[in-house]
């Protein structure tokens, strides 16, 4: 499985042409693709009319969707942030942690485009899709 962060969404849907997206489009039926419940948030946040937000909702949701909102994955994220921190490296965004922790504990592959996940992949074995 491969998660496909908000990063490459906003791209993708705003027709904005990057690596990431063109990936992604190039992809999209021959790869198994996913998100987790907080991109889709974020993803939706983002959408400035009322009419484009039920038809990105609908779009998105046809991919898995993973809910992310445990206690484990919480201590677990807290406890890479604090890991990468010691190492120099302080994640800017809790979002962030808690994306790459989840990829990290269910073995998924990221596709992104934010620096936040580079000490995620160097420092803690993160997949990434690099295109």
């Amino acid at each position: 499985m491969i998660i496909v962060d908000t990063t490459v969404w906003v791209d993708y849907l705003r027709g904005t042409s990057s690596p990431h997206a063109e990936w992604l489009d190039a992809h999209l039926s021959a790869e198994r693709l996913g998100l987790t419940d907080l991109i889709l948030c974020e993803v939706l946040q983002g959408v400035g009319a009322d009419a484009r937000f039920d038809a990105i909702r609908t779009e998105l949701q046809r991919f898995e969707v993973y809910e992310t909102g445990t206690i484990e994955l919480a201590v677990e994220a807290a406890t890479n942030y604090r890991r990468l921190r010691a190492a120099g490296r302080t994640v800017r965004k809790t979002i962030d942690c808690l994306i790459a922790t989840f990829c990290l504990v269910e073995g998924h592959s990221l596709l992104h485009n934010d620096r936040d996940y580079d000490p995620f992949e160097m420092h803690l074995g993160l997949r990434v899709v690099h295109p």
